[in-house]
Parts: C-alpha cells; structure tokens; sequence
C-alpha cells in the first residue's frame, strides 16, 4: 500500500537525521542559545513551501517566544505560485528583503532550502553573514552536484556557517506511483519541521542549564494561555 510505502520511507529519512545530524543540531541549538540568553533573536527564511518551516517555530504554542519569521509574501504561494518560483531565482533581492528588519550581529539566521541552489536564499545567507549573524542552513545533500542558479556557482551550503542534512532525495518526493514515472508525496516539510523542533528544543535545554528560563508560548486556548503569551509579547 502506497500509504505504508510513504510511512516507512519518511521513517527511514528520520532514522537518518537521528543518525548523523545530532551535533549540528545542537551547534545551532548552541549558537541560538547564546543569542537568547544576550537578548537577542534566531530569524527564519524561505522560500515557496519552505516558508511554511519559518511559520512552523514562530509563534506557536510549545514554541520558543524569540523567533522572526522573515514571511517576504513575494516568495508565498499565495501570492502566484509560478511567481514565487521565479522570485526564488531573482539576484539583489534578498539584501532588501533583509533591510526591513532589526538583525544584530552574533544572532542566528535559519536559511531553510532543500536543493540549495536558487539565488535568494543563497543570497540571503550571504546578506546575513555580511551583517554578522551566523547562517545556519537546512539543505539536501543530494543536491550537491546540481549546478547553482546563482552567479557566483555557490551553492547555498556554500556560504552557510553550519548545513544541516534533511536527508531529503532529489525530486522530495517518496512514493512511487505504479504504472508511472512520476513520485508522489513530499518529505521536506516533515523533516524540515523535525530539524528545526529538535533545535528548539536544545535551545530549551541549553538555556536551562544557564539558569536561564526559556520563553515558550503556550496554547492560547488553554486557561491564561492568551495573557501569558501577552505578557512575552509585552
């Protein structure tokens, strides 16, 4: 059954994450950490589907409170699919997407793509190195001998402070459909959302053993859930 094929592929992409991908996580984990604890914040990017990554860690209950989604609507499916297909490609983009935010150096900046090879998130990383932040990247290693879209033949793992694997294979999808060429069934959003989970968690715990509480929204439809949070936002 296609079904349990999907299950049992989407395991094994996590077994792989568990497996070789811990001390990365907690580097970032780390990295973020250090930014909290100084006041500071961890920002998010990406583009098409990967946006919904940045919105998964960003004000959300069991959540940690410092976290920026950089949500450039350009770069949405909401906005035309096909465009933001294209917007993903456009060079001198990404230094003014990042204007329009308060980055310090020393913070941590999350640039989430699995092929790596579009030229704003490539650009995006370099943008935020430029501005002092560490770039941790969210990328597939088996895109790593695609050729860049970018100018300068760099790959976004290229310029990124730490990559961590998704473990995702070429293509994202998992299942094949009988009778076809063709996959079906994406797996860059589940292992995407398990990375950035078991970063935040770390921080959780990196920041605990500082003696310092970690800030974590919780569920504003729990009792005092919406004035707690309220009080973070304060």
């Amino acid at each position: 059954m296609l079904a349990n094929d999907y299950f049992d592929r989407l395991i094994a992409i996590m077994q792989e994450i568990k497996q070789h991908e811990i001390a990365s996580i907690q580097q970032a984990a780390e990295w973020i950490a250090d930014s909290i604890a100084a006041d500071g914040l961890v920002h998010l990017f990406g583009c098409g589907h990967s946006h919904m990554l940045a919105e998964d860690v960003f004000y959300r209950a069991g959540g940690i409170v410092p976290v920026n989604a950089i949500l450039e609507s350009s770069t949405m499916l909401h906005e035309g699919a096909v465009k933001s297909s294209m917007v993903e490609r456009m060079t001198g983009y990404a230094a003014l997407i990042l204007d329009n935010y308060s980055v310090k150096p020393g913070e941590v900046m999350i640039v989430i793509s699995t092929s790596g090879i579009n030229a704003l998130p490539v650009e995006m990383a370099m943008a935020a190195r430029a501005k002092g932040l560490k770039v941790v990247v969210i990328s597939s290693s088996a895109y790593l001998t695609t050729e860049s879209r970018h100018p300068s033949g760099k790959r976004l793992q290229d310029v990124a402070d730490l990559v961590i694997d998704n473990h995702v294979p070429r293509g994202d999808a998992l299942v094949q459909v009988p009778g076809s060429a063709v996959k079906m069934a994406s797996s860059s959003t589940v292992a995407g959302s398990l990375i950035l989970n078991m970063i935040m968690t770390t921080v959780a715990e990196r920041l605990i053993a500082r003696g310092v509480e970690p800030p974590i929204y919780v569920s504003g439809n729990l009792p005092g859930g919406f004035e707690q949070n309220m009080a973070y936002i304060e």
